[in-house]
């Protein structure tokens, strides 16, 4: 468990007016890594118990830009709306883990190996010398502290995402998935999260939208 907190000189909070509603906007600059990073909270904590939570990893194409090749935007909207309908919650959205840590220009040279070549998520980074996932989850961690939160519910098909947080004093009381449904662009990524990165997604089998015509 890390021992570090969030210097309260390095948060700033403010209202934030969404097409969803009112959020609390706190920003902060985490102490760890050094990058600035985001928590939106929906009303009021109360206790700190089974706050649900969604620890979310930028994406700028999918989340800015709709790409159909990742479930991240979908995955982001799914997440605030399940906040919302609750009335409580926290997303945290973790700056510096574009294409699971490797950056925005690195993480683009492997979608085009990923064109060019066949590979998956996995092998189009190892094959260009970048590793598979260096996120860290520190950041989500301190900031669910410095907001008083004590357990979560935490929306994520990552069975690694709950560990990492547990491993930096969050108690996850449980993993609440967060299913988007697969479609022909984004299949092939979808089933290598699954059968090699250990992501729960089990609506992958059979296809919930028919059959893929990329698959002839």
């Amino acid at each position: 468990m890390s021992d570090q907190s969030i210097d309260p000189s390095a948060v700033a909070e403010s209202e934030l007016a969404t097409r969803r509603g009112m959020f609390r906007a706190v920003a902060f600059r985490d102490p760890g890594d050094g990058n600035e990073h985001l928590a939106l909270v929906l009303g009021p904590l109360g206790d700190g118990e089974d706050v649900l939570v969604r620890v979310h990893s930028e994406c700028v194409t999918g989340d800015a830009m709709g790409a159909l090749r990742c479930e991240c935007g979908d995955q982001l909207d799914a997440a605030l709306d399940r906040i919302v309908g609750e009335g409580r919650g926290v997303l945290v959205y973790l700056r510096g883990h574009e294409g699971r840590g490797i950056g925005l220009l690195a993480k683009v040279r492997t979608l085009a190996l990923q064109d060019r070549e066949g590979l998956d998520t996995v092998d189009s980074a190892t094959v260009l010398g970048l590793p598979v996932d260096t996120r860290d989850y520190g950041p989500a961690a301190r900031v669910l502290r410095h907001l008083e939160v004590r357990s979560v519910r935490l929306l994520t098909n990552n069975p690694d995402k709950g560990r990492s947080l547990e491993d930096h004093g969050v108690k996850v009381a449980s993993r609440v998935p967060l299913l988007m449904p697969a479609r022909t662009q984004n299949r092939a990524y979808l089933t290598a999260k699954r059968d090699r990165m250990g992501h729960d997604l089990p609506h992958l089998d059979p296809p919930l939208d028919g059959p893929d015509p990329a698959l002839g």
